[in-house]
């Protein structure tokens, strides 16, 4: 396995990781009040368009050449850093 496909795979496994949060989130949330729910079926929202996001990065680099998916590597890097911080405020608010 070359670094590119080691990548992709490390990436999606934390995609992956991140949607079953997700889906546990959902079931949290569903035991909320009704303005709680509001909240964080936003939050929710806003987390499953992150992981789309970076399922998209994710098909970029992978419909690249060997040699030209490390410069789409930094803005995967960049939507990476922008998901985790979602994550964490999320689950900040989830916590509450």
């Amino acid at each position: 396995m070359n670094e590119k496909e080691l990548y992709l795979q490390k990436k999606q496994a934390q995609l992956d990781e991140w949607k079953a949060e997700v889906d546990k989130l959902k079931a949290k949330a569903s035991g909320a009040s009704a303005d709680a729910q509001m909240e964080l079926n936003k939050q929710i929202e806003a987390l499953e368009g992150k992981i789309e996001e970076g399922q998209t990065k994710l098909a970029e680099i992978a419909d690249a050449g060997d040699d030209a998916w490390e410069s789409i590597k930094d803005g995967v890097e960049s939507a990476w850093d922008s998901l985790k911080s979602a994550f964490s405020e999320a689950a900040d608010k989830f916590k509450k």
